[in-house]
């Protein structure tokens, strides 16, 4: 049953993933003059958004809980929801009592709408997709066989469920609407409960659950559809949201110093670089996984300390009153669209309560970590394993660093005999396994993940943070493929200091000219529309716009790698810098149909040489970016970068960056 509730909460990330969408058009056209009629039009289209959750809510689960996420489900998962909305309107329900309709419940007003019937209308069409789907009717019916039998059950099965919500609605819905007025009846203590477990129920993912009676209108309270269209009492309003400002933007990034700080002295690179990117994505998204994770297991005393300054956090600005809201979450983002929005309450105060908030978590992480001697990262004991060997993957030279990372994730948790489900969230591998005690945890953790949960005898979640989507990717294929584990342990001292002498070639105090990919405009990689490159996960570079599809090298090298959907390509120069070139964003899904190679694996290849030649017009009528990038992977090997390259138009012959090795 927990297992069900963690799908259903994974499930209703692609609707909510619909809603800065709404944030960002009301926010603008809050901003702006509100006599403008464009401010206006900005806001219907946000609001439109807004006004649908409950369409939306069934949708996305119905996909998310199907068993390959098809567009029948999708469909099914429609018609469901519209049978009760108009079947239990007051008008139908006044027409079927023979009642006049001011005599009707108010019960039934509130059907259209509700996120309740959306969350029942979505995992019904999900259950009847995965039950007949694949069903086969006589000949002469065989037309409504399989997927477009699905949309017709939904609407019988959701006819009878009707006949049952005509009579339990109200009790229902005067349960829910009791049960929402109780928390607010509560007010500042309500918001710092809730803020208490919203944080607790992260590690079992059940935190989406509680988030759906707090911020929408499953229970009446609805607060971040109140927020967004500005309804309710001032300083009320948002009391379930804006207290989450101050720990994701301040509190959880000044925690992850405290965390860093404590590391030992051999570890604090490593960790610096975890903590630095967690505190990013908490800071500027509200992105906290990567970070809560890393510490959630190891020192879980740590986490139960967080959920409850995040509890006092939201009851602390309920308290004063102080407001904001969200659409993604509780991030730099949000904070500036949500800033001018009427019915936001002193919501700069968020910003004191945040500095305050940073400097509690610093000093109280700091004291625990050293009072308790808590395992965070980087102060786990440096074990022999560690001095005398690593694990090992059998790899090719075409595999990129995700490929690396899956395959090792792969054979931690004992390949494809030992894997049922992969499925993944916005930062975290989600596997149903047949059996989680035939995983190898030390397997897994050399693929660098920020953490392991085991949840029960079949369910694991490994925690990957914002890359997530290329680490599942590589793990489905090789599920797919049923391939080999293809692991084997590196035994002794000398076996890993030869395979470092055979990796690290790396020729020291060298310098390597870097030119433009191609002809078009510079961009400064932080300018890049994905977070992957503008925050340097994958290391530093910079980037193209080009104006035709020319694809150059801009390095004197051997192509070590070209990527089977021929977006992307690994150059190896002869100083031992690794490179990638990466085509576009996101043009992995086009299954290389815009790519033309014009060379080989292994082929050297000198800078200006055409490496690709990509359709741009293909790829922006895709709704793609055409961003170029080129990157340096093997970052810690570079003393110094220097650019040269600010002009807004290059051309393939323009020299962008000098490169020296350490």
């Amino acid at each position: 049953m927990k297992t069900y509730f963690q799908r259903m909460g994974r499930s209703l990330q692609l609707p909510v993933a619909v809603l800065p969408a709404a944030g960002l058009l009301v926010g603008i056209g809050h901003l702006l003059p509100q006599n403008w009629s464009f401010a206006q039009f900005l806001q219907a289209g946000g609001n439109s958004i807004l006004t649908n959750l409950a369409l939306l809510f069934a949708v996305g689960l119905a996909i998310g809980m199907s068993k390959n996420k098809d567009g029948a489900a999708a469909l099914a998962g429609v018609v469901a929801y519209f049978v009760p909305v108009y079947v239990l309107s007051p008008a139908s329900v006044a027409t079927l009592f023979g009642i006049q309709e001011k005599a009707v419940d108010p019960a039934f007003g509130a059907i259209s709408g509700n996120v309740f019937i959306g969350i029942i209308a979505g995992l019904v069409a999900a259950a009847l997709y995965n039950r007949f789907h694949q069903t086969k009717l006589p000949m002469a019916l065989s037309f409504f066989s399989g997927k477009r039998l699905v949309p017709i059950v939904s609407s019988l099965a959701m006819l009878v469920i009707t006949v049952v919500l005509l009579f339990t609605w109200p009790p229902v819905y005067e349960a829910l609407v009791a049960f929402g007025k109780f928390f607010i009846g509560l007010g500042a203590a309500g918001a710092g409960l809730y803020g208490f477990f919203n944080r607790l129920l992260i590690p079992t993912g059940l935190h989406q659950a509680l988030n759906q009676v707090f911020w929408f209108n499953t229970a009446g309270i609805n607060d971040i559809g109140n927020f967004w269209a500005s309804k309710g009492v001032k300083g009320v309003t948002g009391i379930y949201q804006a207290g989450f400002f101050p720990v994701m933007m301040f509190g959880l990034p000044a925690g992850a110093y405290a965390i860093y700080r404590n590391a030992r002295p051999e570890r604090k690179l490593a960790t610096g670089s975890l903590m630095m990117a967690g505190a990013i994505a908490s800071f500027f998204t509200g992105v906290t996984e990567p970070l809560e994770f890393s510490f959630m297991f190891l020192a879980w005393p740590l986490y139960v300390l967080h959920a409850v300054l995040t509890g006092l956090s939201l009851g602390f600005a309920a308290l004063m009153h102080w407001t904001s809201g969200f659409t993604f979450s509780a991030g730099l983002v949000d904070y500036i669209l949500s800033f001018h929005i009427p019915i936001a309450n002193k919501p700069y105060m968020l910003v004191v309560q945040g500095l305050v908030m940073a400097a509690i978590y610093f000093f109280t992480f700091d004291f625990a970590i050293k009072k308790f001697n808590l395992m965070t990262p980087g102060r786990e004991p440096i074990e022999e394993t560690e001095l005398a060997g690593d694990v090992a993957i059998a790899t090719e030279d075409s595999d990129d660093k995700y490929t690396v990372q899956a395959k090792k994730i792969y054979a931690g948790l004992g390949g494809a005999e030992n894997i049922s489900e992969i499925d993944n969230c916005t930062t975290r591998l989600r596997l149903q396994l047949k059996d989680t005690d035939k995983i190898d945890k030390s397997v897994i953790q050399s693929a660098n993940p920020a953490g392991i949960n085991v949840i029960d005898k079949t369910n694991i979640q490994v925690i990957i943070g914002t890359e997530v989507q290329f680490v599942a990717d590589a793990l489905t294929n090789l599920f797919d493929a049923k391939a080999p584990t293809n692991l084997k342990i590196n035994e002794s001292k000398d076996t890993t200091e030869s395979e470092s002498k055979k990796t690290s070639d790396i020729k020291s105090s060298q310098k390597i000219e870097f030119y433009s990919v191609a002809n078009g405009q510079y961009e400064e990689l932080s300018q890049v529309p994905d977070d992957t490159f503008s925050q340097k996960l994958l290391g530093d570079g910079y980037a193209v716009k080009p104006s035709d599809g020319n694809i150059v090298a801009p390095v004197d090298g051997i192509i070590t790698s070209i990527f089977p959907t021929k977006h992307a390509l690994g150059i190896k120069t002869d100083s031992g810098l690794e490179v990638l070139v990466h085509i576009g964003i996101n043009t992995v899904e086009m299954n290389g149909e815009p790519f033309e190679v014009k060379v080989k694996d292994g082929q050297r290849i000198h800078h200006g040489d055409t490496l690709v030649f990509a359709d741009l017009d293909k790829i922006k009528a895709a709704g793609k970016d055409t961003d170029t990038m080129v990157i340096i992977t093997n970052m810690t090997d570079v003393g110094f970068m220097r650019f040269d390259a600010y002009a807004p138009s290059v051309s393939m012959l323009s020299k962008i960056v000098e490169v020296t090795t350490k």
